[in-house]
């Protein structure tokens, strides 16, 4: 579905990427671990058309390396970056109503599965996205992302600064997405949730791919954890 073949990227002259390769299969989920600095965030970009990258990447067959971020979000990839990006001014609904792709119709959500996964923002549903803690920005963020129907949704660090009985509920969440054919390419410094949710997990280290496995096969791989994860 997704297909990474020798991906090389760069911010100005600096090289990022040193030949990423990678697959992400449909209705899996993937885990991209590393420490920061690692690559993974910038591996995320390259997919997106965000930054300057050499290499292969497919989708659904097609190659999308040159084109422009919003023609690949139009091909059905979803995006959640770190910084939470919201529409302060505007309300929790409308704020829906813009990731909506198109009138919305035949899409795989609706408003109400929105709300039923997460009822804090029915609760705040006419509130300013402004004024919504951290959490309930981030949960509202994955949401905006979702009403556009991506049939694969990469995911940067959804559980950073949440208190964790959040984390469990954006595990939970993770998983409906799995449950409805969903691939998520999730991006993650915690390992908990990673291992927990993940079909495989691939770790970074100074901007190549070092492992790839079972997050069992990760658990039981003393030398990788300490090498690339433990901080």
């Amino acid at each position: 579905m997704l297909h990474i073949d020798n991906l090389h990227a760069f911010y100005g002259k600096s090289h990022v990427l040193h030949g990423v390769s990678f697959d992400v299969q449909p209705g899996e989920i993937v885990a991209l671990l590393g420490r920061n600095g690692s690559g993974r965030s910038t591996t995320a970009k390259a997919i997106m058309g965000l930054v300057d990258c050499q290499g292969q990447i497919d989708w659904k067959g097609q190659a999308i390396v040159g084109k422009k971020a919003f023609e690949i979000a139009h091909l059905g990839l979803g995006y959640v970056p770190e910084n939470r990006d919201i529409f302060p001014k505007l309300t929790v609904h409308q704020n829906l109503l813009l990731g909506q792709k198109g009138s919305g119709k035949g899409s795989r959500w609706s408003f109400d599965d929105m709300y039923q996964m997460f009822p804090r923002l029915l609760e705040r549903q006419h509130t300013e996205a402004g004024v919504l803690s951290g959490g309930e920005q981030q949960m509202l963020t994955l949401c905006r992302t979702l009403m556009g129907d991506p049939d694969l949704i990469i995911i940067d660090e959804p559980t950073e600064g949440l208190a964790p009985k959040i984390v469990e509920l954006v595990g939970e969440y993770l998983k409906k997405l799995k449950d409805r054919g969903i691939s998520v390419l999730l991006i993650e410094q915690k390992l908990t949730i990673a291992m927990k949710i993940s079909d495989r997990a691939l770790v970074m280290g100074h901007g190549s791919i070092v492992f790839e496995g079972t997050p069992e096969e990760l658990n039981a791989n003393t030398y990788i954890r300490k090498e690339w994860l433990e901080v």
